[in-house]
């Protein structure tokens, strides 16, 4: 039971880590994706911040995750 818990955690611990790149794509644009969907199937949607906002309402109720770096927009170097 432990291995189980264990291995949750390094899960839980590596998608704390995902970052988004610049050759993340918006797969409805293709501006740079701040926005990362988990879908049920397995796979994932990337979206920028106006398309991730757009879609997101609907998208929650299906999305077994969602990862925003959005906030990198605001941030000074």
């Amino acid at each position: 039971m432990q291995s189980v818990a264990a291995e949750t955690s390094a899960v839980s611990d590596l998608e704390n880590a995902y970052q988004l790149t610049a050759a993340d794509r918006c797969d409805s644009c293709g501006a740079q994706a701040y926005i990362k969907v988990d879908m049920p199937s397995g796979g994932e949607l990337l979206f920028c911040a106006h398309h991730g906002r757009k879609y997101q309402e609907k998208l929650s109720q299906v999305a077994t995750g969602w990862h925003d770096e959005s906030a990198k927009l605001n941030d000074r170097p």
